[in-house]
């Protein structure tokens, strides 16, 4: 890491904190929480302007081929700066055609084209891959609410990463395989940790909290002439790999795939690359399908059972986001939003009811819900029940 490098990185995990901090609290003591026009401008002058001076030197020195690691952490560290510009409203994307942050925006998209990525920063850059010093891992800002909300956002990625990793196992083995049990067994305890890893984070983070003073930071914004939209928490292959190896959704759903191909650049390369693969596997439901005859004999029985099973805890937490995340951190709060507010709630692009229509309707493909306007895996799923022994 070079010297302007770490200048950098200091600067993002101290003084860069310090002042979103700062900034949140004065927006909190407003009647309007939504409002950050006219407030606090001289923490944002401060803000841009000394992110601005670390980036210059950073883009003078160029590219330094450090390895992709590297790499990956600056690119996460300029667009958290970008990020939070956004949010305070510094940058603005609906009254400009170019991010006025051009350094940052120069720097962002040579490295994002460099290493395969999107040139924002990505969910990975606050969990995955977001490294700790000293105990302290990188963040927007120093709210007991942001801190919570990453906590188990990185909890329950790496349990759905380890339910993903437990079913790709599979498949060079075949689901009829005495060991496919064990992995299923594995994909269970994994979904189960993403369920009380979710319930604890329901329970505990504050809804307008979350609302006003996290959420923000995910917002789309600019690279030099483009929108890019915001880090999203499904930004990463596993939960998809779980979608398509059980055969609840498929990648040849002109809906899904849709969701597919706009998240690729925002995933780490290694999970493009799975992802990749996986599209173009069978899935155990459709293998299972086609092996009913033979539900008499005992491997049948008891990975089927286990793969429905598995199929239900993840129609579980499909629920648990959709029904508890969604509307209690999005939809209820919006209700009570100033309405020239309202267009800039989402962030991942779309107006918010139809990012809740395409949501539901994904939660309901995870589900296998009996639905008549998009094609799911109800029938499948009673079939495959029906050839279960009664025992």
């Amino acid at each position: 890491m070079t010297r302007n490098t770490q200048a950098f990185d200091h600067w993002i995990r101290t003084r860069f904190v310090e002042l979103n901090s700062r900034l949140e609290v004065l927006y909190a003591e407003q009647e309007d929480r939504a409002n950050v026009e006219g407030i606090g401008e001289d923490i944002k002058l401060l803000l841009e302007a000394e992110g601005r001076e670390l980036i210059a030197s950073l883009l003078v020195e160029g590219n330094t081929d450090e390895g992709f690691d590297h790499a990956f952490d600056l690119l996460g560290n300029v667009g958290l700066y970008m990020a939070a510009c956004r949010r305070h409203e510094i940058t603005e994307p609906s009254r400009e055609t170019v991010s006025p942050l051009t350094e940052a925006s120069a720097l962002a998209m040579h490295i994002g084209a460099s290493i395969g990525v999107t040139p924002r920063f990505a969910t990975a850059h606050l969990t995955t891959h977001n490294r700790a010093k000293q105990g302290v891992y990188k963040r927007f800002t120093n709210l007991d609410a942001e801190k919570l909300f990453v906590d188990y956002n990185t909890k329950g990625i790496l349990a759905y990463k380890r339910a993903a990793d437990a079913l790709l196992k599979i498949q060079p083995l075949g689901i009829d395989h005495p060991i496919a049990y064990d992995l299923l067994l594995v994909a269970k305890r994994a979904l189960r940790d993403v369920i009380d890893s979710n319930k604890v984070l329901f329970q505990e983070l504050d809804a307008d909290d979350f609302f006003y003073c996290v959420r923000p930071y995910y917002k789309p914004y600019r690279v030099g002439s483009q929108v890019y939209r915001g880090a999203n928490a499904g930004d990463f292959a596993g939960i998809n790999v779980i979608d398509m190896l059980l055969g609840l959704c498929a990648a040849n759903e002109p809906g899904y795939s849709q969701m597919l191909v706009d998240k690729f650049l925002y995933m780490m390369p290694e999970d493009q690359s799975i992802l990749r693969d996986c599209m173009r596997r069978t899935s155990f439901m459709d293998d299972l399908l086609n092996m009913t005859h033979l539900n008499h004999q005992a491997w049948y029985q008891q990975n089927l059972t286990a793969f429905l099973e598995v199929c239900e805890l993840h129609g579980e937490t499909a629920i648990q986001h959709h029904n508890e995340l969604v509307s209690k951190y999005i939809a209820q709060p919006a209700k009570h939003m100033e309405q020239h507010h309202i267009s800039k709630v989402t962030a991942s692009g779309p107006p918010l009811p139809v990012l809740l229509n395409s949501l539901e309707k994904l939660r309901d493909r995870r589900t296998a819900a009996k639905r008549d306007d998009i094609h799911t895996r109800f029938n499948d799923i009673g079939l495959l029940k029906a050839t279960l022994e009664v025992g």
